[in-house]
């Protein structure tokens, strides 16, 4: 008989390969749904048996507790940025200074891909990832540690036992970040402006779950410290950080002179939109390390390493119409439709304006010739007008005054900039709200995607997701191409979501501003769809993260007479989850308590949430607000400001003690 012991020990190992074949490698052995099946059963053990939970365990990547705030580090070396070269005279020059510098004629550089991403540093002592931080200022980042323990490519632990200290970038690949703009218009959200951005917004969230989320992934490229190890050149670097298991940019290679360095800068300048990543450039540095030293720094960047920026593409074409999207809040967002350009490896032939504050802002125009770039080079849009060539007859664009789906009038909502269709029967806004309705995040109903939701309007077998649980066998193999397995296979998934818990089904019906953080909030709140349907403006403002914007939302929803009796019907058709009520004690209640260091009797999420069953609020740092610090083993810089702030410190068993007094 396997012990639980041993399961989660082989699930882990196993967790572990899949995740470096499938981030690292990119040759994955088995499919999406395998993966989370073989965490699912990690983390149902791991709840079993939580005194054998670790913080080197794969399931850490699913995130943790939210935290309010980002503790400083100080970096030494200090994180400082990289001069720029805009051109190969640019480059001429500094290689000049390099070989002055060194009196020596020709040196030998490393060259590699300049990922357009996050600047990271990342700590390991006893081959435990200790710290992630944000490069910040250079001296000053922020630790973001449980967001950087989300991030599959970096290795939650290493071979080498002494202290480690590697540095790089965190990004968003181009498919995610394509997916996350999709997500971003399903809501009526404004895109993400680039990558980088993206990345960058991403590490910083509070909460570490919505940053899993993310898909974030990780280059390194620096060592700064190796434990017992000696680096003595930027290429012998890359091999140490591969025997580690960091994942290591492939595109590296040593240019032994300008020719060959040149060389390398023309071929990935045209390859580089065959990446599945962005880059920005390419990295110079000196390959011994020994030259590093002795070339030294200026107060702002090494004088051993420059980057080599490519200028973004852009192309010139004429824009031949104005399209119309409408999206799941009914957001009607103006599209561009021009003469199709080649931009960055690939055709483009049309490009979102965002809203029709933008239109007016840059003026544009159908028969207008305009520049268009790829955001991020990703993402196309619009940057410039030429006035010079504008056609006299040329005419300002107007906003449409009805939706051009439906032809209902349309309206914008006070301090929104975006006009929004109101009709809830629109046919684009009923495919936008059924997909959501479905999603993997809300109710989960596999197999219900873009062709069947458009077979299923199309036949005008729904009418909204309500008309989702009446379907029957012989309406679905009516439709072309399905058979009775088909058929029987979505029945079973719609079945199935019944049995959905609250959280789900409140993000599942698409209110506004409500995403799946806010929606797990009002679940443990209300307990019930009918308690949070009643509730008051007040109700939910005083709930911590449900500001006035969400709880207008909430209220507006929820008293409008066709959502209520959608409700109604879901509830007839035997959809009516309540969150389990959790019994909370009163120990802690109103107290705001920190916890660091290492602690031998829980894991973080254990002890956060025994302080929230007492009704304290746990928190990631301490302030003036703070009334108890919990300092495990190695408490370091928050027990020293807790002691400052005069802040009641208690150790791990007297606050067990504490939680057991009048127990």
């Amino acid at each position: 008989m396997t012990t639980p012991k041993q399961e989660i020990e082989r699930l882990r190992i196993e967790i572990s390969r899949h995740e470096k074949l499938y981030y690292m490698e990119s040759s994955p052995e088995i499919s999406d749904y395998e993966f989370d099946q073989l965490m699912h059963r990690l983390i149902e053990l791991e709840e079993k048996h939580p005194e054998l939970r670790s913080d080197e365990s794969p399931s850490v990547r699913v995130g943790g507790a939210p935290v309010d705030h980002f503790d400083s580090v100080v970096h030494d070396p200090p994180m400082l940025s990289i001069e720029n070269a805009y051109s190969l005279e640019e480059l001429a020059e500094w290689e000049q200074r390099v070989r002055r510098g060194l009196g020596i004629d020709e040196v030998e550089y490393a060259a590699d891909l300049k990922i357009d991403g996050l600047s990271i540093d990342l700590l390991y002592e006893g081959g435990r990832l200790t710290r992630g931080a944000t490069r910040g200022d250079g001296v000053h980042g922020d630790d973001v540690t449980t967001n950087v323990r989300t991030v599959r490519s970096v290795p939650l632990s290493i071979p080498e036992k002494g202290t480690v200290e590697v540095r790089g970038e965190v990004y968003i690949d181009k498919k995610q970040f394509e997916k996350l703009n999709r997500q971003k218009e399903e809501e009526g959200l404004a895109p993400l402006a680039n990558p980088r951005n993206s990345a960058a917004g991403s590490l910083r969230l509070l909460d570490p779950k919505q940053a899993a989320e993310r898909g974030l992934k990780a280059f390194v490229y620096q060592v700064v410290r190796a434990g017992r190890k000696k680096i003595d050149s930027q290429l012998k670097a890359y091999e140490f950080l591969e025997a580690q298991g960091f994942a290591v940019n492939p595109v590296h290679t040593l240019c032994r002179n300008r020719d060959e360095l040149e060389n390398f800068l023309a071929r990935w300048r045209e390859q580089r939109h065959l990446l599945p990543f962005e880059i920005d450039g390419i990295v110079v540095k000196v390959n011994r390390r020994d030259y590093q030293e002795e070339l030294g720094f200026t107060s702002k960047s090494p004088r051993w390493a420059i980057a080599f920026k490519y200028p973004p593409e852009a192309a010139v074409t004429v824009i031949r119409g104005i399209g119309y999207q409408v999206g799941r809040t009914g957001t009607i967002t103006p599209v561009a439709h021009f003469e199709a350009v080649h931009i960055g490896g690939s055709t483009v032939r049309r490009a979102t304006l965002h809203n029709f504050e933008e239109v007016a802002r840059k003026d544009i125009r159908v028969g207008d010739s305009v520049t268009v770039e790829k955001g991020g080079d990703v993402i196309p849009k619009v940057t410039q007008v030429i006035l010079d060539k504008r056609p006299s007859d040329s005419a300002a664009i107007i906003p449409p005054e009805r939706c051009p789906e439906c032809q209902s009038a349309v309206h914008r909502f006070e301090g929104e900039v975006a006009i929004r269709c109101v009709n809830p029967v629109c046919p684009a806004v009923l495919k936008e709200t059924l997909l959501h309705f479905a999603a993997r995040k809300a109710m989960n109903i596999e197999g219900l995607g873009d062709k069947v939701v458009e077979a299923l309007l199309a036949a005008n077998l729904v009418a909204d997701y309500t008309s989702l649980y009446e379907l029957k066998k012989e309406d679905l193999t009516k439709l072309e191409r399905w058979g009775d397995k088909s058929a029987e296979n979505l029945l079973e998934e719609i079945e199935k979501s019944k049995k959905n818990d609250l959280q789900r089904l409140i993000f599942a019906l698409g209110v506004r501003f409500v995403g799946e953080r806010a929606a797990k909030i009002l679940a443990s709140r209300f307990q019930s769809l009918e308690r949070l349907m009643t509730a008051s403006p007040d109700e939910l403002i005083e709930i911590p993260e449900i500001g006035p914007k969400v709880a207008e939302s909430v209220v507006l929803f929820f008293s409008d007479e066709q959502n209520r009796a959608r409700i109604e019907r879901l509830r007839a058709l035997g959809i009516d989850p309540t969150a389990e009520i959790e019994e909370r004690g009163t120990k802690l209640t109103g107290k705001t308590v920190v916890v660091t260091g290492t602690l031998n009797r829980f894991t973080r999420d254990e002890i956060h949430k025994l302080i929230e069953k007492e009704g304290g609020k746990a928190s990631g740092s301490v302030s003036s607000k703070t009334s108890l610090l919990v300092a495990g083993e190695d408490a370091g810089s928050k027990l020293e400001k807790a002691r400052k702030l005069k802040v009641q410190v208690v150790s791990e068993d007297e606050f067990v003690e504490l939680m057991e007094e009048n127990a």
